[in-house]
C-alpha cells in the first residue's frame, strides 16, 4: 500500500485565467492550509460600461480566509499581480514571495491602494525555497518570459510535487542573458513531478515562439530609415522591449522622452534592480521636447491596446497637451492587440495616418513576438517534466483543449489529466486526479468608487442600450395628482409625440391611484398612514409597462414621488374657555 494512500487530496481551484485571457488566480489546499498563486486582472470589455477592472469572485477565499498562509507571485504582470491591492481590503494575506520586480511594483500599488500593513512582501532569487504553512514548500525556477525577472515554481506538498510554469517560453538568447533553467526542470523531471500546471496561450500555434531579440534587426531598420520623430507604444511592463528600444535610441543618438505613467514607473524600478541598464543623459523631460531636432528625438509611450485614456490614443485625437502628431513622424506599435482591444487600436492607427504620420504596425513587420511558448516549447516542458497528471490553465477553452491533446500525443494517459474551468475543484491524489465540484467562480467589476453590484450593471447596460424616462409628480392625501405630472427623457428613441406619452402617463397614474389607492392606506389613531414606498414601486412598475407596450424598447424608467406634508391633526373636543379665577391666575 502507498505511504500517501490514507492522506487527503490536494485541492487546486483555478479562480481566473481559464477559458479567458487575464486575471489569473489560483488556490492551493492542503487539510486546513491554503496558499495562492497570483491575482490578476483583466480589462473591461464594451459592455462594461464605466467599468475600469474585472477581478475574480474570491467569495471562495474570503469565506476561508483563516486558512491562508501566503502567496506566491510568479511575475509582475498586471494579469497576474493587478487584483492584489483590491483583495487586501477584504482580508490579509500574511505573506507574498515573489521575484523582485514583481515586488517594486507591487510595493507600489499597494501604498497607494492604502493597505501595505494587510502583508509583508518578500522577494525571492532563483532556486530559492520557501516555506509558508507545515505543508507547502515551493522553489522559485528562473523562466524567460516577455517582462523580466519571472519564475515557474515547484510546490512541495504531501503528495509530490507540483509544478506551476506560470506564463512562460523558452528563449535560448534572452535580452538580460538570464536563461531558464531547463536543468532544474530536468532534475524535477527525474525526481518524479506529481503534476504538471502549465500556460495554453499558445497552445494552437505550431514551431517555437522566437526569443525576443529577434525584434532588434527590424525596430534597428526602422529607426534608420525614420527621417523625424519616432514614437513607440508597447506594454509599459515589456522590460526587455523597453530595453531593447532604449538601446537603439543610444545607437542612433536620440533623446528619449517616456509618456506615462506606467512606463515612467517600470522603468525607473527596471533601472534600478538593474534590468535596464542605460545613461541618465539618454532621457530628457517631455517638457524639452521643442528644444531638440525631430530626428535626435524618441518618443516612448503606453497605448499599445488603444486605452481610452493612455498617452497615445490621446495623442492621436489631438488631446495631448505636450504631442501634436506631424507629417514626417514615424509611429511603431509593437505589440499586438489583446483579443478585444483590436477595434481601438485600428481607430487609433487609422487617426494617427491621417494626421500624416507613417504608422509601423502588424506582425508582418517582425517588430513584437510573443512571451508565451508555442507548440514545441511546450512539447519540451512535458518532456523535462514527465509529470504523471497534466492540467492546461491560461487560455481560452480552444487552448486548452489543444494543449491537453498534445500532451497526450507525448504519452500522457488521457484520464490523467482535466480540462477545467474556473472554480473548480480539482482533487489530485497520489494515484488519481478528479473534477470534485465547484466554487463561486463568476467576476467582480471596479470602478473608481469600488465593487459594482449586478444591479447597477444591469441599470448601466439598459441605460446604453435603451436610454431613460424619468416621471415626477405630486401626490395630495386623498390619492389625486396636484398637477400634471413631469416627463423627461433622455437617450430614448420614439416616434410617438412628446404630448401623447405624456397623456398616456397621465391617464396610468390616475388610474393605478384610482385603482390602487386603498391598498397602501390605513387608518391608525384616526390619522392616515400611507405606504409610500410600496406605492411608489406600484406606480414605477405600471409605468414600465406602459413604456415597453407603447415604445416597443426598454428604457429604464425613474419614478420621482413628492408626497404632502402631513396634516395638522384637529382635536374633536371643543376648548373650555377658562374662568375668571383662571383668567386671572394666568
Amino acid at each position: 500500500m502507498s505511504k500517501n494512500h490514507n492522506k487527503l487530496p490536494i485541492k487546486i481551484i483555478p479562480l481566473g485565467g481559464l477559458h479567458e485571457i487575464g486575471k489569473n488566480t489560483c488556490v492551493f489546499e492542503y487539510e486546513d492550509e491554503i496558499i495562492l498563486l497570483d491575482a490578476g486582472l483583466a480589462f473591461p470589455t464594451d459592455e462594461m460600461h464605466g467599468i475600469n477592472i474585472v477581478l475574480p469572485d474570491m467569495t471562495y477565499i474570503r469565506e476561508n480566509r483563516h486558512k491562508i498562509k501566503g502567496m506566491i507571485v510568479t511575475h509582475g504582470h498586471e494579469d497576474h499581480i493587478g487584483g492584489i491591492a483590491y483583495h487586501l481590503k477584504q482580508f490579509d494575506i500574511p505573506v507574498i514571495y515573489g521575484p523582485r520586480l514583481a515586488m517594486t511594483l507591487l510595493q507600489d500599488k499597494l501604498e497607494e491602494a492604502g493597505v501595505s500593513d494587510r502583508t509583508t512582501l518578500k522577494s525571492v532569487v532563483p532556486r530559492e525555497t520557501v516555506k509558508l504553512g507545515k505543508n507547502f514548500v515551493v522553489q522559485f525556477i528562473r523562466n524567460t518570459h516577455s517582462i523580466a525577472d519571472s519564475f515557474t515554481v515547484a510546490i512541495h506538498t504531501p503528495l509530490g510535487v507540483i509544478i506551476h510554469t506560470g506564463d512562460f517560453k523558452i528563449d535560448h538568447t534572452p535580452v538580460d542573458g538570464e536563461h531558464y533553467d531547463l536543468q532544474k526542470l530536468a532534475e524535477y523531471g527525474e525526481k518524479g513531478v506529481l503534476c504538471l500546471l502549465s500556460d495554453s496561450t499558445n497552445a494552437e500555434v505550431p514551431g517555437h515562439t522566437p526569443s525576443e531579440s529577434s525584434v532588434y534587426p527590424n525596430l534597428d531598420r526602422i529607426f534608420a530609415q525614420a527621417e523625424g520623430r519616432i514614437m513607440v507604444t508597447t506594454f509599459a511592463s515589456s522590460v526587455h522591449r523597453v530595453n531593447l528600444i532604449l538601446q537603439l535610441a543610444q545607437k542612433h543618438q536620440r533623446k528619449v522622452m517616456v509618456v506615462g505613467r506606467s512606463m515612467l514607473n517600470v522603468i525607473a524600478h527596471a533601472r534600478n534592480l538593474g534590468y535596464i541598464k542605460c545613461p541618465d543623459d539618454l532621457f530628457e523631460s517631455i517638457k524639452s521636447l521643442r528644444h531638440f531636432p525631430d530626428e535626435k528625438t524618441l518618443i516612448l509611450t503606453t497605448g499599445s491596446q488603444g486605452e481610452p485614456l493612455a498617452a497615445m490614443t490621446r495623442i492621436s485625437k489631438g488631446e495631448h497637451r505636450q504631442i501634436k502628431v506631424k507629417r514626417g513622424d514615424t509611429i511603431v506599435f509593437s505589440a499586438n492587440p489583446i483579443p478585444g482591444n483590436t477595434i481601438a487600436v485600428v481607430n487609433t492607427i487609422d487617426r494617427l495616418m491621417m494626421e500624416g504620420a507613417t504608422v509601423v504596425y502588424g506582425k508582418q513587420q517582425g517588430i513584437h513576438v510573443s512571451g508565451h511558448g508555442a507548440q514545441e516549447d511546450h512539447k519540451l516542458m512535458l518532456a523535462l517534466t514527465k509529470p504523471k497528471f497534466f492540467i492546461p490553465v491560461h487560455g481560452e477553452h480552444r487552448m486548452l483543449v489543444k494543449h491537453a491533446q498534445m500532451a497526450q500525443s507525448m504519452g500522457i494517459p488521457k484520464e490523467n489529466m482535466v480540462v477545467i474551468d474556473n472554480g473548480d475543484i480539482i482533487e489530485l491524489r497520489e494515484d488519481s486526479i478528479s473534477v470534485a465540484g465547484q466554487v463561486p467562480s463568476g467576476i467582480e467589476l471596479v470602478d473608481r468608487s469600488g465593487i459594482v453590484h449586478d444591479n447597477v450593471m444591469k441599470e448601466r447596460q439598459q441605460l446604453a442600450e435603451d436610454g431613460v424616462i424619468t416621471v415626477a409628480a405630486a401626490i395630495d392625501w386623498s390619492g389625486k395628482l396636484v398637477a400634471i405630472p413631469g416627463t423627461h427623457l433622455r437617450g430614448v428613441v420614439t416616434a410617438m409625440e412628446h404630448s401623447l406619452l405624456q397623456q398616456l402617463i397621465c391617464r396610468t397614474l390616475e388610474t393605478t391611484l384610482s385603482d390602487r389607492w386603498k391598498n397602501f392606506t390605513s387608518q391608525v389613531d384616526r390619522e392616515l398612514e400611507v405606504d409610500w414606498t410600496g406605492l411608489k414601486n406600484e406606480i414605477e412598475g405600471s409605468l414600465q409597462r406602459l413604456i415597453r407596450r407603447e415604445l416597443q424598447s426598454r428604457p429604464l424608467v425613474v419614478f420621482l414621488l413628492q408626497i404632502p406634508e402631513k396634516p395638522m391633526v384637529r382635536s374633536t373636543r371643543r376648548r373650555k374657555r377658562p374662568s375668571a379665577a383662571a383668567s386671572v391666575a394666568s
